[in-house]
């Protein structure tokens, strides 16, 4: 089985005053606090969760 890519996803702008939607993606992908980052598996559920709320995160592959 093929090793599965890693995202290190990091909140960089506050989810207070955004769209439900918007912050339920962003706890989704487990992230808590402004400069807290998670590592997620890069499958097309995480992909659309940070497509979702772009604005608010910083992706780098890891």
């Amino acid at each position: 089985m093929a090793k599965q890519n890693k995202l290190k996803v990091t909140l960089i702008k506050s989810l207070s005053g955004r769209l439900k939607n918007h912050q339920a993606s962003v706890r989704g992908l487990g992230l808590r606090r402004i400069r807290h980052s998670v590592l997620v598996d890069d499958t097309p559920e995480n992909r659309g969760m940070i497509n979702k709320a772009c604005y608010m995160l910083k992706v780098e592959e890891s």
